[in-house]
């Protein structure tokens, strides 16, 4: 039963994603001449490179041609479960940028900028934060991370700039300056939305450590280190100092475990700490 409702709720952000990035493209993109990042900025590039041919290719159609390949290397190197979902969210967001009929609102640059980036990073920050991969880059990313254990984040950014640079050439240079201003808002809304990449240093006081450790973790996966001997100052009771990392996406489940070990534990939480080391991540 668990598992279904997963498998729900991800078929559900999948074609929450396919809506938000078609309305983004057929409401504000396309009308202001903006390009989005990574596989879909370089399908609309396509589109505009050979939208006078005789059989011309929309850039839904090109979304999913451009994803064929990097679907197949996420079959075979990621997982089947991560890929099948991959699919629903690359042929939702094809087909429904294909049958959504495309409704000018504004053709400035600025506004279209804007909004489409907005909707654009908050499909792309759910479906990830739902356990899915809007297909593209992210499953270059995933691979290279996978077997080498490093980050290719300069890839997405020389890519980025190419997108960027093909929209000056194009359309003009102010609208390179419009699509990289997209560029961040996108970035920058898709990062408040996932959360699960963003990791936060907590200290807990308590004075039923076996209790809170046996608890937080049964309902996460993280390391903690124990500090003995600690005294509080106004009392002077024996206390123990805990430490942890976790990801804000998991910050409900550390409540749920304190409120079940040690109600009257003192927590500070540190935000967007960096670590050197083994993190652990879930699965795709």
């Amino acid at each position: 039963m668990w598992k279904k409702h997963i498998y729900l709720s991800r078929a559900s952000a999948a074609l929450i994603y396919g809506l938000l990035v078609s309305v983004a493209m057929n409401f504000f993109w396309d009308p202001g001449h903006i390009y989005s990042s990574g596989i879909t900025g370089l399908a609309q590039l396509l589109n505009s490179l050979f939208k006078h041919t005789p059989v011309p290719i929309t850039t839904g159609t090109w979304i999913f041609l451009l994803n064929l390949p990097l679907i197949i290397l996420a079959w075979k190197q990621i997982g089947h479960r991560f890929t099948i979902f991959t699919v629903i969210a690359v042929v939702c967001s094809s087909v429904m940028i294909r049958l959504l009929h495309p409704t000018v609102l504004t053709k400035d640059p600025i506004i279209c900028a804007i909004f489409g980036a907005i909707l654009n990073g908050y499909g792309t920050g759910y479906a990830l934060k739902s356990g899915i991969s809007t297909g593209g880059l992210d499953i270059i990313s995933l691979t290279v991370r996978k077997l080498t254990g490093k980050s290719v984040g300069t890839v997405n950014i020389i890519f980025n700039i190419f997108i960027v640079l093909a929209a000056g050439l194009i359309y003009g240079w102010p609208y390179a300056f419009y699509s990289a201003i997209g560029l961040f808002i996108n970035a920058q809304v898709m990062d408040a939305v996932y959360t699960r990449q963003q990791k936060m240093q907590v200290m807990i006081v308590t004075t039923k450590p076996n209790s809170v450790v046996d608890c937080i973790q049964s309902h996460l996966r993280r390391g903690i280190t124990i500090v003995h001997d600690a005294e509080g100052a106004y009392r002077h009771d024996a206390k123990t100092i805990l430490f942890t990392i976790i990801s804000r996406y998991e910050i409900p489940d550390l409540q749920e475990a304190l409120n079940e070990s040690d109600p009257q534990a003192f927590v500070s939480i540190t935000e967007n700490v960096h670590t050197i080391g083994h993190f652990y991540e879930p699965e795709p």
